[in-house]
Parts: structure tokens; C-alpha cells; sequence
């Protein structure tokens, strides 16, 4: 059955055809598994998967001031990027929590091309619109742009195959992209990803997506190359400690507090958030985002409240579940500062059971090199 007001991504035939399970997610009717979370998360950490993650949102600057624009918006130095190049960035409001966390692509020095949550595309479509009245062009491409991502430790392999324009695109090194074909279909490969692993975000034009999808997952079959839906997505993203928008961060949440200061250029000049991140600076973080192991029997999920030893209430789960590479029950969380040092016990309030949990060094997998 279809969910009424639910948007569909050209790839919409290709996920029923191969069995995947639909749900609503962000205002779209996307596919939440296949043949199993489980299975598919192990397959791209041995392998690779394919995601359609044409539900993103892509922005497109151009004009001589679009940079300037970009620069002005993101809280990371968009002026040190070169034609080619992309960086992972956050936008914040001005009072310096965060609107969105973006990837910023400068294409040519007046064209830049800026790819939101599915989630905040109206909110960061606005923003960046009224950002370039009278100062550049600005279009949203999100409705004719396809975006799918293949990731795992052979996904340049299994892309060197499909010609030979694709295989020199495993030249790439991380956060770069070019143009190629991939089975006859012009792409834009970029080597970046939300899995922890090796791999690449392809977009393509609307139409021109399920021709892609179809020929990796070919060229991909013997090599152990599965389609991969929103929730070994989320698995993946958590045990390489990557942020979900609404879980880790959003508008209540500041950059430093959620780890993310690495991609706040403070030096860089003025940018919407600045004086206010001054500020949170100046005063030092009350909280701040840290990685967990349950040592109880539990299972730690969003939104479950984190107490200390004399079971006061301290802080929240912002995401959860079994670390199904690691093998132990993780979480994300926020706590005081003086709960964060590496090794700190808590509790965990696991629907009215206080299970015990200690603090761990983040990212929970990290791939080999």
C-alpha cells in the first residue's frame, strides 16, 4: 500500500522489484531494508552496498560572489577548495546551533553545488535563497537530480568496471569528484559516503538513475554487491560515529558541544553563528556529545534518558543499537562535561530498567587503510 503524500525517487520500481521493504522517511517512501538490516550491513563492510539516497537535497550557487555566498553560510573555510574538491560543513543560525550539516562542491569558482538533509531541503533551500538575492543565482536542482551511493571495500572495483571514465574516477582521493560516464550515463562520482567505509556518491539526472542502479548491481553481483536500504544506513553511520540530523544534532545543539568543531573555522572571517560560537566559547560547553558501550543487558535507543550513579536524570541517547561489526551494544549520548572522560560508567534508562553503560573512545569501527 502506498502512504498518501509520500514522494517516490525514480529508483521507487527498482525497490519493489527486488523486494525492499518501503516506509515513510522525511516525507518519502524509501527502503528501509531488503533482505535484512543485518545481512545488508554486513555486506558492505565485507563488500559493498548499493543506497538510492535521491532523497537529498542539491543546491546549485553560480556568479562571481556565489563563493562568497557559500563561505558566508558554513561554519568550514569553503575559500580553500579548489574546482573539484567538496568539504563536510555545518550551517548554522545565528545563535549558533546548527540548521543542517551539509557537503559544500565547488565545481568551478562560480559554481558551487551544496547537498542538504532530505529533512531541512525547504527550511536550507530558504536560507541560502534569500543569502543570494542580489549577490548570485541560486537554483534547486533536488527535483532533477538522482543521488545513489555505493560503498564498501570494493566499491572501486566494482565502479572500475563499468568503463573507462569510471575507472579513472578511483583516482579520486576522499571529498573529491568528477565527471564520468557509468554505463553510458553521465555522472558526477564524488569519493565521499555516510557508511565509515570506502565508496562513492554518484549523481545523475532524475531519469537517468535507475540505468545506473542497474548496471552496478550487474557489474557488482559477483562481488558480493547488494542493495542496501535506511537501516543498515543507520547502523553503518552509527558505529563509524557519524552524526543523523535530529538525533545528534539540530537546532538546539551547537558545534562544539556535538564534536563537529573540527569543521568550524573560526580564523576564516565572518560567517552567520560566529559571534555567537564566540560566546559558547568563551563560557566553555556545559554537555557534549560521547560514544557508549552498554556493560548491562540492554539495548540503549533514541531518547532514552542517561542518569548517573545516584540515578538522576543527566542527560539523553540520541542514537542506539547493536554494533553488528564490533559486536557490543552502542550508543550516542550527551552528557555533562565531567561525565565524559573515556571510561566514566552511567546508566542507561532502557524503559524503566537502568542498565549500566561506560564511555568509550569514538568511532566505534573504523575501516582498515
Amino acid at each position: 500500500m502506498t502512504t498518501p503524500g509520500l514522494r517516490r525517487t525514480s529508483l521507487f520500481d527498482e525497490h519493489k522489484a527486488l523486494g525492499g521493504r518501503l516506509v515513510p522517511f522525511a516525507g518519502w517512501e524509501m527502503p528501509i531494508q531488503y533482505t535484512g538490516i543485518t545481512e545488508e550491513h554486513r555486506a558492505v563492510r565485507s563488500a559493498a552496498g548499493l543506497f538510492d539516497v535521491s532523497h537529498m537535497g542539491e543546491l546549485e550557487l553560480t556568479g562571481e560572489h556565489a563563493g562568497a555566498v557559500v563561505d558566508y553560510l558554513v561554519t568550514n573555510d569553503a575559500k580553500r577548495l579548489m574546482d573539484g574538491q567538496a568539504m563536510y560543513t555545518c550551517c548554522l543560525n545565528e545563535r549558533g546551533t546548527i540548521l543542517d550539516d551539509l557537503i559544500v562542491y565547488r565545481k568551478e569558482a562560480q559554481r558551487w553545488l551544496v547537498v542538504c538533509n532530505a529533512s531541512n531541503r525547504e527550511k536550507i533551500r530558504a536560507h541560502f535563497e534569500q543569502a543570494c538575492q542580489h549577490h548570485c543565482d541560486f537554483r534547486d536542482l533536488s527535483d532533477e537530480t538522482a543521488l545513489i551511493a555505493l560503498q564498501g571495500p570494493s566499491a572501486a572495483e566494482i565502479l572500475s568496471l563499468a568503463g573507462d571514465e569510471a575507472a579513472a574516477c578511483t583516482g579520486l582521493r576522499s571529498f573529491q569528484f568528477r565527471d564520468a560516464k557509468v554505463g553510458g550515463v553521465l555522472v558526477t562520482a564524488a569519493r565521499t559516503g555516510y557508511t565509515g567505509e570506502d565508496g562513492f556518491e554518484l549523481f545523475c539526472r532524475w531519469a537517468d538513475a535507475p540505468q545506473v542502479w542497474r548496471t552496478l548491481l550487474e557489474l557488482g553481483r559477483d562481488r558480493g554487491l547488494v542493495p542496501v536500504g535506511l537501516g543498515a544506513r543507520d547502523t553503518l553511520r552509527l558505529e563509524a560515529r557519524l552524526s543523523l540530523y535530529g538525533n545528534e544534532i539540530d537546532e538546539t545543539t551547537d558545534p562544539f558541544e556535538a564534536g563537529l568543531g573540527w569543521v568550524v573555522k573560526m580564523e576564516k572571517g565572518d560567517f552567520v553563528g560566529r559571534s555567537a560560537l564566540k560566546a559558547i566559547q568563551a563560557r566553555g560547553p556545559v554537555r557534549r556529545l560521547v560514544g557508549f558501550e552498554m556493560t548491562g543487558r540492554g539495548i540503549a535507543r533514541h531518547g532514552y534518558p542517561l542518569k548517573d550513579a545516584q540515578g538522576q536524570v543527566v542527560g539523553v541517547c540520541t542514537s542506539g543499537g547493536p554494533g553488528l561489526t564490533v559486536g557490543k551494544n552502542i550508543g550516542l549520548g550527551y552528557l555533562p562535561v565531567a561525565m565524559t572522560a573515556i571510561g566514566t560508567p552511567f546508566l542507561v534508562d532502557c524503559r524503566g530498567k537502568e542498565v549500566e553503560a561506560v564511555v568509550v573512545q569514538v568511532p566505534f569501527y573504523r575501516r582498515g587503510r
